[in-house]
C-alpha cells in the first residue's frame, strides 16, 4: 500500500495557531477570560462605545452569545450598559475604569505571545509573518472588528499611527 505524503500546506499555520491559542489560553486564564472575551474589551477600548447589535455583527456572534459575553463582563465589572437615548431599546456598552485596567493587562498578555513568535522565528521573519497573516485575513474577506472596511486615506493612516502604537500593527 502506498501511502500518500502530499499534503495541504495550510496545516502548519492552522497547528501553530493552535498552539498559540493554547498559550494564550494559559495566559488569559488568571484574567478568567477567554480570548473572545479579551478580543471584545479590546475593541471596546479602541472604540470607546458600541451597541451590543453592532459589536454581535462585528464579531460573528450570535446576539445570544453577545448578550451572555456582556452579562458576564458586565457582572465582573469591566463593562457597563446604558440606554442609548436616541433609541430605549438599544444598549450601549463601554468600558468601567475595571475594564480599562483588564485592557492593559489585555494587551501584556497579547505582546508576550507575539514575544513567542519573535523568539521562536526571530524578529523580522515574525515582521513579516505578522504582515502577511493581516493580508491573508484581508484578502480572505475578514478584517478587525468596528474597523472601517473603505476608510478615507486620513482616516486609514491615524488608524495606521494607532495600531502600531499600540502594538497591534
Amino acid at each position: 500500500m502506498q501511502i500518500v505524503k502530499q499534503g495541504a500546506r495550510f496545516h502548519l499555520l492552522m497547528h501553530s495557531t493552535h498552539l498559540l491559542e493554547d498559550r494564550l489560553r494559559v495566559l488569559l486564564k488568571p484574567l478568567g477570560l477567554h480570548a473572545g472575551q479579551a478580543r471584545f474589551i479590546h475593541a471596546l477600548g479602541r472604540i470607546g462605545e458600541a451597541s451590543q447589535r453592532q459589536l454581535s455583527s462585528e464579531f460573528n456572534i450570535t446576539p445570544a452569545s453577545m448578550s451572555q459575553m456582556t452579562k458576564r463582563l458586565i457582572n465582573n465589572g469591566y463593562i457597563q450598559l446604558r440606554r442609548d437615548p436616541k433609541d430605549k431599546r438599544t444598549a450601549i456598552l463601554s468600558l468601567t475604569e475595571k475594564g480599562e485596567q483588564l485592557l492593559d493587562e489585555v494587551v501584556a498578555i497579547w505582546q508576550e505571545v507575539d514575544q513567542i513568535v519573535v523568539d521562536a522565528i526571530g524578529a523580522e521573519n515574525a515582521d513579516q509573518l505578522f504582515a502577511q497573516s493581516g493580508n491573508l485575513r484581508d484578502a480572505l474577506g475578514g478584517r478587525a472588528p468596528m474597523v472601517n472596511p473603505n476608510p478615507s486615506p486620513k482616516r486609514q493612516i491615524t488608524r495606521v499611527a494607532h495600531l502600531h502604537r499600540s502594538g497591534n500593527l
